[in-house]
């Protein structure tokens, strides 16, 4: 083999080499670049489903807002609303039950409403028992504050000291449009009621006179209840049962007393005095009616300041002008002012008073039979 056929084969084996190492080098390099490609693509595609993905929940997620939102906003009624409904609360219910009835009754749009609107006030403990009028058809907003304890239903009324049993009845009968015999048979059924058991289960005496305030569905016997509750209330503050005893006379003696006292004056100070005439009449040695007209007058039904001879002559057991000691049971309804003349009477002897100038009531005191007498002219100068 000559030299020109070794180069030829050498360089033909060098260029083949380099051919191959070529090869082999723009492979490396090609790899390269489109492994380049594919790591630009592999970020590329993954960013832009995450820009898509990113779209689409955006987008969703706001009318998933919107939805919700809508779902969340429960009916509501605009507007005062027109009409009359009444509503009770009752004892014991909380915002979420007076909700129910009020989308019950055609008050609210929804029960959620009136909670949401009733919490947003800061009124949700506030809610009082008792009867509202309320419209159809109104905002929560409005039912909440008509609901306020300011607007209940109510009916006040006004009982003043020295009422007699019958004219209670007739004034609640009266003022709360309910029959006077359903007055009348609750006053005589008291076993449910509190009445002291020196009262011996009679309400002359004992239906305390005040101001009351009464819804429209209470009962006869529950305002009756009331007024005995508030004479429960008196006689512990005044400490009746001990004040009797440090007198030496009963409870029930103290009340008949104290309902006198309560019927002959004119004013709260001269109650103390008046009193002390009762307790100075009935101690006295010998023996002395009370004379007071104020009992004679009960026991005929009637009343006056100034019994008739013929009135005198009754034979009612609450004629003091006859019979001796205190009348068998109170002649009206003290107040707390003559229930503490009776316990606190005014020191004194006097035996007699008169009310010497009935226009204004002042009343005045005498120890001796002489005394009275000249107080009796003053009186009838006076046009008494």
């Amino acid at each position: 083999m000559n030299d020109l056929d070794m180069d030829s084969l050498l360089g033909a084996e060098d260029d083949e080499g380099s051919s191959r190492r070529r090869a082999r080098g723009n492979g490396r390099s090609g790899s390269r670049r489109r492994r380049r490609r594919r790591n630009r693509g592999g970020f590329i595609a993954p960013l832009l489903a995450f820009i898509v993905l990113a779209g689409i929940l955006g987008g969703g997620g706001y009318f998933g807002y919107q939805w919700i939102s809508g779902a969340l906003v429960p009916d509501d009624f605009t507007g005062a609303g027109k009409g009359e409904v009444t509503i009770e609360i009752k004892d014991g219910q909380i915002a979420s039950d007076v909700a129910q009835e009020l989308e019950r009754q055609g008050v609210v749009a929804s029960a959620r409403a009136f909670t949401n609107a009733i919490a947003n006030a800061n009124k949700s403990g506030a809610l009082q028992p008792g009867q509202y009028t309320l419209r159809k058809g109104m905002s929560a907003a409005n039912a909440v504050t008509m609901l306020d304890s300011a607007n209940k239903l109510i009916v006040k009324i006004t009982l003043e000291e020295g009422l007699r049993l019958t004219d209670v009845l007739g004034r609640l009968a009266q003022k709360t449009g309910k029959p006077l015999k359903e007055f009348v048979a609750a006053a005589k059924d008291t076993g449910d009621m509190e009445l002291p058991q020196y009262a011996k289960g009679k309400l002359e005496g004992y239906a305390f006179p005040a101001t009351y305030e009464f819804q429209p569905k209470t009962t006869p016997a529950e305002m009756l209840s009331q007024m005995v509750d508030r004479f429960n209330q008196t006689a512990e503050k005044a400490d009746l049962v001990g004040g009797a005893k440090a007198l030496r006379r009963t409870p029930a003696e103290i009340i008949t007393i104290a309902s006198i006292v309560q019927a002959e004056a004119g004013r709260y100070e001269d109650m103390p005095k008046i009193a002390r005439v009762i307790y100075n009449r009935l101690a006295h040695e010998p023996e002395m009616q009370l004379k007071m007209d104020s009992t004679v007058f009960y026991g005929l039904g009637k009343r006056g300041t100034s019994a008739t001879h013929a009135q005198l002559e009754s034979t009612s057991k609450y004629n003091t002008y006859k019979y001796l000691g205190l009348p068998p049971g109170p002649i009206s309804n003290p107040g707390d002012h003559a229930i503490e003349a009776a316990l606190n009477p005014a020191k004194g002897d006097w035996l007699y008073f008169v009310a010497t100038d009935p226009k204004s009531k002042i009343t005045k005191f005498a120890v001796t039979d002489a005394e009275f007498q000249v107080l009796l002219n003053e009186y009838r100068q006076n046009g008494g």
